[in-house]
């Protein structure tokens, strides 16, 4: 390819001088504080290393599983028993079909961030020069996960993490010297809510009993007991966040009896009615919301996906392989009568919100804006872009909304929500969208032309914000 055709050089997405300056003198030199991901524990404390490119870029990635069944390639080929060069191939036959899907921004960014690829678009044509290229690269040293992490400048990554996890990884990660990458827990307590079959939520409740040496058996107040050893526990490790992946908030009026009913009925293994499910999830998110509080942790909800909807592949596959969609149930007021219930008990902790449904934009931040309270600079966030919104239009909109109706220099910024380690680059894409949109508004005469304002605000944004709304011990800039 000739070099003046090049794809992604270093002014991509950069259509402005105010844009390129802000970026390569404001946002690139920052830190990455990425305080929600599902990177996996054990290969950080292990320092992992991955054989090969499809190791690290195919495995567990159901945005490209998706794009490639529906570019009609067979699943064995995504999850099933094919070579990993074979998968790497099926997906290089997959990228050309990929034009203006994010995936396409995402691979030739990757591509050329971590492997110095610039010079050649990822097609079958050029699918073995660049698997051969990019495994000799991952034999490197710095192609360790914690190699890779330093590529990207990451001081500080929260992982997601079951109530019934040991932590064993967080901690021997803790007691290492010269570990300069802290790695901290977050309290993911899904499972307690009762998402999924009757006979898998009892199996976890038993791993919970064990977990916090709690007999639950069927009393409701045991089971909020058994979570807040856990909640004690993740807090003594190094925990400062909670998160929970709902379909919308649960806040529906109950009562102690109501509740004791529907746990019971779980505990023998039958399905309660929708309404008496929804009263023990009410009454559960409100004990968990508290449980944050009380610690002066930051709780997270990613709210409005409809998940599995494919039966038959979800039987045979199981969660997270690709089958989950945007939703579209009611929010605002639910969410209202959520975060109403709290703030007049003055027991709402530090809150982020993301949304799944972009028609669900302003409804969340402007639902957020009527619980500031003047203690906590941004103490009500308006979550970054999202799964099916996190490419350019998606953070665009949500940078849009926030800046409409609350503070986008408060905003404690982007986070990777992905179990891969090449996925730090969305930092970067993330910070690219940023930069271009105030500097293409500093030349319209939108924003003043002022580099030292905005660009402050940019670093904020990028680094500064997060570290101090969450409290994390890292290196000031």
């Amino acid at each position: 390819m000739n070099a003046t055709k090049l794809f992604i050089t270093e002014d991509f997405l950069l259509h402005s001088p105010q844009a390129v300056e802000l970026y390569h003198r404001y946002a690139a030199p920052m830190p990455i504080i990425d305080y929600h991901s599902h990177l996996p524990p054990q290969q950080i404390a292990a320092d992992h290393r991955f054989a090969n490119l499809t190791q690290i870029w195919l495995y567990g990635d159901h945005y490209k599983w998706r794009a490639m069944r529906a570019a009609g390639v067979p699943e064995r080929f995504c999850t099933g028993d094919a070579t990993d060069w074979e998968k790497f191939a099926k997906w290089a036959e997959t990228v050309p079909q990929t034009l203006r899907n994010p995936l396409y921004h995402w691979t030739h960014l990757e591509l050329h961030r971590f492997f110095r690829l610039s010079d050649r678009l990822l097609g079958p044509e050029t699918a073995r020069y660049i698997w051969d290229h990019c495994n000799q690269r991952l034999q490197q040293p710095e192609f360790s996960a914690r190699g890779i992490l330093r590529q990207m400048n990451v001081v500080l990554v929260c992982t997601t993490d079951d109530p019934t996890d040991t932590l064993e990884h967080h901690k021997a990660l803790a007691a290492e010297t010269g570990c300069a990458i802290k790695v901290l827990p977050t309290f993911r307590p899904d499972r307690a809510l009762a998402f999924g079959s009757v006979q898998a939520f009892n199996e976890w409740v038993e791993r919970l009993e064990q977990a916090a040496d709690v007999a639950i058996g069927d009393q409701f107040p045991r089971l909020v007991e058994a979570l807040r050893r856990r909640h004690d526990y993740f807090h003594a490790v190094g925990c400062r966040l909670s998160d929970h992946g709902i379909e919308t908030f649960y806040a529906d009026d109950y009562t102690s009896a109501e509740v004791a009913a529907a746990f019971s009925r779980l505990r023998c293994n039958q399905q309660p009615d929708e309404q008496s499910l929804l009263k023990f999830r009410s009454a559960l998110l409100y004990e968990l919301a508290v449980m944050d509080w009380e610690k002066q942790w930051t709780q997270q909800f990613h709210v409005g996906p409809l998940r599995n909807n494919n039966s038959r592949m979800y039987q045979a596959l199981g969660p997270d392989t690709g089958f989950d969609s945007i939703g579209d149930g009611e929010l605002a007021r639910p969410m209202a009568r959520f975060f109403d219930r709290l703030e007049r008990q003055q027991k709402l902790a530090k809150t982020i919100v993301y949304n799944i449904n972009p028609a669900h934009n302003d409804v969340v931040v402007t639902m957020l804006g009527n619980f500031q309270d003047g203690t906590i600079p941004g103490k009500m966030q308006y979550g970054a872009a999202w799964w099916f919104l996190d490419q350019k239009e998606g953070i665009e909109r949500q940078l849009n909304a926030l800046s409409n109706h609350g503070l986008l220099a408060r905003f404690v910024g982007m986070l990777t929500d992905s179990r891969s380690f090449l996925s730090y680059s969305r930092h970067e894409y993330f910070r690219r969208i940023l930069c271009n949109l105030l500097g293409g508004e500093m030349q319209q005469g939108l924003l003043p032309n002022d580099l030292g304002l905005i660009g402050s605000m940019v670093q904020n944004i990028c680094y500064r914000n997060a570290a101090q709304y969450f409290g994390f011990d890292v290196p000031a800039v």
